[in-house]
């Protein structure tokens, strides 16, 4: 998957590479300890259409690209760039890919169950 950010274009993947770079920004912690679990948290929250998962997705996805967007550049492009109607294909887009890559989609379908 392809998504354009202040006219710069990246390939967003959503390998083990990525749910190891998702962890990094969204895991859960105890007491200073990561317990990683992000993608299990990260997935209601795209399927509610949560704007702030949809940034930590695009963001953690982007890990391959050179330069990767920064977190501030994934945010404002939701806040700036994208049209409501966008914003809904984006979510359901990034789901299905999510939900077809060999890395995520027994979380995904552990988490329909």
């Amino acid at each position: 998957m392809k998504i354009k950010i202040k006219g710069t274009e990246y390939e967003l993947n959503f390998g083990i590479r990525f749910v190891r770079e998702l962890d990094k920004v969204a895991s859960v912690s105890n007491n200073g300890v990561s317990l990683g679990m992000a993608l299990m948290r990260t997935l209601p929250a795209l399927q509610t259409y949560d704007p702030v998962a949809l940034c930590n997705v695009i963001y953690a996805s982007a890990y391959d690209n050179k330069p990767r967007p920064t977190i501030d550049d994934v945010e404002d492009f939701i806040d700036n760039e994208v049209s409501l109607e966008d914003l809904e294909k984006y979510f359901d887009d990034i789901l299905k890919e999510i939900n077809e890559s060999t890395a995520t989609k027994l979380v995904a379908k552990n988490l329909k169950a």
